[in-house]
């Protein structure tokens, strides 16, 4: 899994350009680890981006 479930942050896409500038294409990937989170009193499991993770958005989210 690829998204971010907090911010929506997934695959972007985009072209490699060589030094001798050959271009092919390639895709940028979002780190994104599976974290759980307490909501309603039930744990739930969801991906987010380290991003989110470190910037506190995750604990904001289980409130």
């Amino acid at each position: 899994m690829s998204k971010c479930d907090l911010c929506d942050k997934h695959l972007c896409f985009g072209i490699k350009v060589s030094h001798s500038h050959r271009r092919s294409n390639r895709i940028w990937k979002p780190n994104v680890r599976t974290a759980h989170i307490i909501l309603n009193g039930t744990r739930k499991r969801i991906h987010a981006c380290t991003r989110c993770i470190r910037s506190g958005k995750l604990l904001s989210a289980s409130k």
